[in-house]
């Protein structure tokens, strides 16, 4: 069933807000009215936010959510149950956020859209790799096989992910240690050594003056430097994800040293093992590329 967002208010006159599972608007208002609520907001959730500040701290769908979803949608299928049906089932199994998603696309389905383009809607969940072998799934009609392949590749791809993580975890805690003590010194210690310089009236080298700038800089403004720091981030953020920033930013990658190999490289290797899967799964060539 459809999920609703409801904003009411109870006997005692307090706002209440969340979600509910009804076949239409009007179910959905008496159900409320059933548990003593005053509805005065009912809308269709459709899972989807667009970029908000609050989206950038949102919790994103779990990668394993995703496989344990393509998993048991490609059983539903290859068992011989509706694409529709198995949505309406899978919907019932997860919890928000995941499940506001899976009712968005539902809902879009039974509307007439491809499960592809559902799909791509909830880039938050899916990816395009993902979005675009589900479209040659159904262009072909092999869209069960499509899944239980993206899902060999899915849990693949995780445990890659988990290794390399593994193997960085150290060199990361190593390399932020060394970061808090550069800045610690240059916070705390550098300025004690600077009044023992300036009261010495010795001449210093240029790189001991720029040490000793940085240092009353960082601890004048450093609240400013926070600030930047996070206006910084955030401006990113909003520029990644806008399509021309994400365009730009993968004009960029192959042009840029040291990055460019490793670019290139998954791209290469993103290309071979899709390519593999399709034909694989009896996808004709022409289809697959």
């Amino acid at each position: 069933m459809p999920l609703y967002s409801y904003t009411s208010f109870n006997r005692s006159g307090k706002q209440m807000t969340g979600t509910i599972d009804a076949p239409s608007t009007q179910s959905a208002k008496e159900m409320l009215q059933g548990q003593g609520l005053m509805p005065v907001s009912i809308q269709l959730s459709t899972g989807n936010q667009g970029f908000s500040l609050s989206s950038l701290f949102a919790a994103k769908i779990p990668e394993q959510t995703v496989i344990t979803f393509t998993k048991q949608l490609s059983v539903l299928l290859r068992s011989g149950v509706p694409l529709l049906q198995s949505f309406e089932l899978l919907a019932e199994q997860f919890e928000q956020p995941f499940k506001g998603v899976l009712v968005a696309i539902k809902e879009g389905i039974k509307g007439g859209d491809s499960l592809a383009s559902q799909l791509a809607s909830h880039p938050e969940a899916f990816s395009n790799v993902y979005v675009q072998l589900v479209r040659a799934g159904e262009a072909s009609g092999k869209l069960d096989v499509i899944l239980e392949r993206l899902t060999e590749s899915l849990i693949r791809s995780a445990e890659t992910r988990k290794k390399i993580k593994k193997a960085l975890r150290k060199p990361v805690m190593q390399l932020s240690m060394i970061g808090f003590i550069v800045v610690g010194m240059v916070m705390f210690l550098v300025p004690r050594m600077s009044e023992m310089f300036t009261k010495s009236g010795k001449e210093l080298p240029p790189l001991t003056l720029f040490v000793m700038a940085l240092s009353s800089l960082m601890t004048t403004y450093w609240m400013f430097g926070v600030g930047a720091v996070g206006v910084i981030w955030f401006l990113v953020a909003r520029w990644k994800s806008t399509e021309s920033g994400r365009y730009l930013l993968d004009d960029w990658k192959p042009r840029l040293p040291f990055i460019s190999y490793f670019a290139k490289t998954r791209a290469v290797v993103q290309f071979i093992q899709t390519l593999g899967m399709l034909l694989e799964s009896g996808v004709n060539l022409a289809e697959a590329l």
